[in-house]
């Protein structure tokens, strides 16, 4: 059974990625250190979603965790 995300905050987190790391952007809404995963899905069937940075840059990382283009910001928190 799965739980729905928590709405961590209603916009964008704005993130500097380095090139090639890997991250772990948080799904649940329950992490302490948004927007990333800090474990707090375990037994809400949530799970993080992991992506590598393709370049260094400032990255909008979805606050509302109901974003259609995970874990990027779609401006979907407008519609909330």
């Amino acid at each position: 059974m799965s739980a729905e995300p928590v709405i961590a905050q209603k916009g964008p987190y704005a993130v500097e990625l380095k090139a090639g790391e890997a991250y772990y952007w948080c799904a649940c809404g329950r992490s302490k250190s948004q927007p990333f995963c800090d474990g707090s899905h375990q037994g809400t069937g949530i799970e993080p979603v992991q992506f590598t940075a393709e370049k260094s840059e400032t990255a909008y990382l979805c606050g509302c965790k109901h974003t259609a283009t995970p874990p990027y910001c779609d401006g979907t928190h407008n519609k909330m």
